[in-house]
């Protein structure tokens, strides 16, 4: 399986561990270093302008979704390849399901658990099957991670979340496994 386009779900604050904004900015370069395009929410702060410059800064094509809600709030990103501007969270979240071959998530606040629980729930049930991955930076989703394993173990789940989702604690370990072809 090729992966051509990333999609990236992060935080539009950069949150208080300086270590979560360079990751963003080391995702953002192996991105591009990888000839792999960036999709992720077209705004322009915290850890999403993060990621989003780094990769244009090497070179990626860089396209952002984001709904006229929220174009103020996230401050849009004017030097993007592309930005679409849509209508609701939903077109959003669906269009750069569309347009990316495996997601990355980073560390974020509700939206960013909105567009990790969306994607889980779509591959479970059937209606894509593309790659999650967990940035888990500083150990971020550490309790979330363990919450999952909790709603397996009172049998809420239909099958082992370690399926859906691969979990790494540096964006150089996800590229380290995609280069040796483990996606």
């Amino acid at each position: 399986m090729e992966i051509k386009s990333v999609a990236v779900f992060c935080g539009s604050q950069s949150g208080n561990d300086p270590l979560y904004e360079t990751h963003a900015k080391a995702l953002g370069v192996l991105i591009a270093k990888a000839g792999q395009a960036l999709v992720y929410g077209g705004g322009n702060k915290g850890l999403m302008a993060a990621v989003a410059n780094a990769a244009l800064g090497h070179g990626a094509h860089v396209t952002g979704i984001i709904p006229e809600v929220l174009r103020k709030w996230e401050h849009q990103h004017e030097g993007l390849s592309k930005l679409h501007i849509v209508d609701d969270m939903h077109i959003r979240k669906k269009m750069i399901y569309d347009l990316c071959d495996a997601a990355i998530i980073l560390p974020g606040g509700f939206g960013t658990l909105d567009e990790l629980f969306e994607m889980l729930t779509w591959n479970n049930l059937k209606i894509h099957n593309k790659r999650i991955y967990i940035l888990n930076t500083a150990g971020f989703y550490r309790h979330l991670l363990q919450h999952l394993s909790y709603m397996q173990a009172e049998g809420f789940l239909y099958e082992e979340w370690q399926s859906r989702i691969k979990l790494y604690d540096t964006p150089d370990a996800i590229y380290s496994d995609w280069n040796a072809g483990k996606y």
